[in-house]
């Protein structure tokens, strides 16, 4: 690969037009954020509408896979060579800064602009091997095989990478000069999706069948003792307080102070 085939050349719908110095377009980049993907959201446009439906997505070399129901809107629109446009977003943290406006989050982001094409026979199996491996690494090789009803009741629809860009942020906020000086805090609050203890249902308790080590061992390095949503919770409790502060503070420097202060919201 020379050094043009590692990068996917701006195009006029890819381009990243706002804030361009976090944007990125080598495939390094691009294919590191659609592989950690567990969803991404496909827009396009049915019945004259438009429409963004959450999915999961898998890739394969320069190529992008989604799948679903034969019958769904978003598939037969998609078989149909509409053209979609598919987002992968990860939230990496909070970036909490002395003011509202400089707020921000630290994302990983990826922009797919492409028309789809149906794929059948083993591209279509090795597509939605794919799909599973995506979500739960190891499982292909720990299932009863597809029957001819499921894949054919099941469509999986192809997109190329070739207008594709990347958008980033990372790092601690960017005050104002003069906003360093306030007594406000201000950083980043890490957020990270983890796994918990896999829960066995009612048949695979009566067997007497334990989880398989690929989906143990994820549970135990994602350290399950600390579930996003109690993170969540608790993360919530602590951006409550300052701001309540910070309110308290600005109706006592009153009304006429405001608009300095919040002229970037307006």
């Amino acid at each position: 690969m020379n050094d043009s085939d590692a990068i996917y050349a701006p195009t006029e719908r890819s381009r990243v037009r706002r804030s361009p110095k976090r944007a990125a377009y080598d495939r390094d980049t691009v294919h590191a954020i659609i592989d950690e993907a567990l969803v991404c959201h496909v827009g396009f446009v049915a019945g004259g509408a438009p429409r963004v439906l959450p999915t999961a997505i898998a890739r394969i070399g320069e190529c992008v896979y989604v799948h679903g129901n034969r019958h769904s809107t978003m598939l037969r629109a998609l078989e149909d060579g509409a053209p979609a446009c598919i987002t992968i977003t990860h939230l990496d943290g909070l970036v909490v800064a002395r003011s509202a406006f400089h707020s921000s989050m630290n994302y990983r982001s990826v922009v797919i602009h492409a028309c789809g094409r149906a794929v059948h026979g083993t591209r279509k199996r090795r597509a939605l091997d794919a799909l599973v491996e995506s979500l739960i690494p190891g499982r292909t090789g720990d299932l009863r095989p597809p029957s001819a009803e499921e894949l054919a009741i099941t469509s999986v629809v192809e997109f190329p990478l070739e207008e594709v860009s990347a958008k980033t942020r990372s790092g601690p906020p960017t005050d104002s000069r003069a906003d360093y000086l306030l007594p406000y805090w201000g950083g980043v609050v890490p957020l990270r999706m983890v796994a918990g203890e896999p829960e066995s249902d009612d048949a695979a308790v009566r067997s007497r069948i334990g989880p398989p080590p690929y989906l143990a061992g994820e549970a135990d390095a994602a350290s399950a003792g600390s579930p996003l949503r109690a993170r969540l919770t608790r993360l919530a409790g602590i951006l409550r307080a300052p701001w309540r502060v910070d309110t308290a503070r600005l109706l006592r420097y009153g009304a006429e102070s405001r608009p300095s202060r919040w002229e970037g919201l307006q």
